[in-house]
């Protein structure tokens, strides 16, 4: 499962890197980790960002709900992208965790 996770959060990382879509994207309550377990290695992050889109890609915790849309709208880029995506850690916000605030979830 582990390996799945890395999988599906350097998808993410790197379509959000190379498109700059930062700003409109979000991973799941699955493949955070995966994301938060990368950047624990915080010079092999780094190096990795520039060496692949020129520059730092913040994670930028809260600053975005996760909602049925947000989560299918990143898997369709993700697609689009040619990654193939594992359906199972791609959750709606039903599955939402804290400190998130998930919409339509019952953890807000």
């Amino acid at each position: 499962m582990a390996e799945c996770v890395m999988d599906q959060a350097l998808a993410l990382l790197w379509v959000m890197g190379t498109t700059r879509t930062g700003d409109v994207m979000a991973p799941s309550v699955a493949v955070d980790p995966g994301w938060h377990t990368f950047m624990l290695h915080s010079q092999e992050y780094a190096d990795w960002c520039q060496r692949e889109f020129g520059y730092y890609l913040h994670h930028a915790p809260n600053s975005k709900v996760r909602s049925r849309g947000l989560m299918s709208s990143v898997v369709d880029r993700l697609k689009t992208a040619g990654f193939v995506v594992d359906e199972r850690l791609w959750g709606t916000a039903a599955d939402c965790n804290q400190p998130a605030c998930c919409g339509d979830g019952p953890c807000c």
